[in-house]
């Protein structure tokens, strides 16, 4: 009995580091909104990995879960996903519906419609980052003052494996295109 109960223990203890180590590398995120289609779509269940902005910084292309001055109906800061368009000391221009990277007209293989809206010129500041949902025409993201510049210290990790639905499980590339029947079923 005394063996028994031991060992318990020791699968409860274990369970526990497991968990804790865990939650501390990774956050299962659920997607709630439209503004990544189609790179993801509402209730995909992602998987951020938390450790690897502790270590680097994010780059260009990236999804990224961050803290945004949006509040919950519950008054929480709302949790936002978007992708890295521009980094710290880069000069974005948004005109004409077309995004340009220090004078570089940025290629976007993930969108479906390619064009921007927006009238934006400006360089990133220190310490900040540009995004934007890949579904531009509704996305609130960075081109909007309600949002604007992403803090880096508000970032939670990078989205990197889709774990739901199951016909789509798989690592997320940074720059998955959408395929030409993809372009169709969603026009």
């Amino acid at each position: 009995m005394k063996k028994e109960i031991m060992e318990w223990v020791k699968t409860i203890v274990l369970s526990l580091i497991i968990a804790l180590v865990i939650t501390t590398f990774i956050k299962p995120t659920i997607v709630k909104n439209y503004s990544m289609i189609p790179t993801l779509d509402e209730n995909n269940f992602l998987i951020v990995n938390r450790l690897l902005y502790k270590q680097g910084t994010p780059k260009r292309g990236d999804i990224i879960v961050f803290r945004s001055p949006l509040k919950t109906v519950n008054g929480k800061d709302k949790l936002l996903i978007k992708r890295v368009i521009a980094l710290p000391g880069e000069e974005i221009v948004i005109t004409d519906g077309k995004v340009f990277i220090n004078g570089d007209y940025l290629q976007e293989p993930y969108l479906v419609d390619p064009y921007t809206e927006g009238n934006i010129h400006m360089v990133i500041p220190e310490g900040k980052i540009f995004t934007m949902g890949d579904n531009r025409r509704n996305s609130l993201d960075s081109r909007d003052d309600v949002l604007g510049l992403v803090d880096e210290d508000d970032i939670i990790g990078k989205a990197f494996l889709r774990l739901y639905p199951l016909n789509r499980l798989g690592f997320l590339s940074k720059y998955s295109p959408v395929n030409a029947d993809e372009r169709t079923a969603l026009n």
